[in-house]
């Protein structure tokens, strides 16, 4: 049973100035619930359906709820059986761009579009996703569900992006619309490639450092692609796939 403070208290994590204050986050569903589990990240609490508690025995703190109070709590539309309170993970190190390749996020504001560029990230092998301070935070509770777990695997710092370009000496590839067609771009060992905001595209500020502009080709009507959707083209091309 749930009390009124420990209801608010939850609820009160769906908020960015609650979560960067306790250094905690939300976690929701079966599957993430089973892949945090089972990942070096700390669960802090669970919040479980009867069903939910009969099938994953465990030794972490456990309340039992009804599928009613579980709504309550939850930020889904559904509420699907298990609810986390996790700790956040800390970037203490910075990110190794030498021999690989590295999504650099430019702005990127809807959770979904994030989250499913995480998920597409690691589908690819790509480990790590350096995004610029505005992007929407990896602990958003929308974000960590449209990962399907992928932020697991695939680590997140967030910097400002001209700085960071300024000091690098790699191929740094951006998807614009007006570059050279990716269909005729060779797969690569190593990189960034810039992915910029839904509606405006990459900054004027990032733009001077991108040498290589690349585009899908448009055969239809469309004004434009999804970030996401082109993310996931883009790197079906970029990068280096076993045979």
């Amino acid at each position: 049973m749930l009390s009124k403070n420990e209801l608010k208290y939850i609820q009160s994590l769906c908020q960015k100035k609650q979560r960067v204050q306790e250094g905690l986050f939300i976690a929701e569903g079966p599957k993430l619930a089973t892949e945090l589990l089972n990942s070096n990240y700390e669960v802090k609490k669970i919040y479980a359906t009867a069903n939910w508690i009969a099938q994953n025995p465990t030794s972490i703190d456990t309340t039992l709820v009804s599928e009613t109070e579980l709504q309550k709590i939850s930020s889904l539309q559904t509420a699907n059986e298990v609810l986390l309170i996790c700790r956040q993970k800390e970037n203490k190190i910075s990110p190794v761009l030498l021999g690989k390749l590295s999504l650099l996020i430019d702005g990127i504001q809807d959770p979904g579009n994030l989250g499913t560029i995480i998920r597409i990230a690691d589908w690819f092998g790509i480990t790590q996703i350096i995004a610029s301070e505005d992007t929407v935070e990896l602990t958003n509770p929308k974000v960590i569900q449209s990962t399907m777990g992928s932020f697991i695997r695939v680590q997140c710092w967030y910097t400002h992006l001209p700085t960071l370009l300024k000091t690098t000496k790699l191929p740094v590839y951006g998807a614009l619309l007006d570059g050279r067609s990716v269909m005729g771009v060779k797969p690569l060992n190593e990189g960034l490639l810039v992915i910029g905001n839904e509606s405006k595209g990459i900054r004027p500020e990032v733009l001077p450092y991108i040498k290589h502009a690349i585009t899908i080709p448009k055969l239809g009507g469309a004004e434009s692609l999804n970030a996401a959707v082109a993310t996931g083209i883009l790197l079906s091309h970029l990068c280096a796939m076993p045979k």
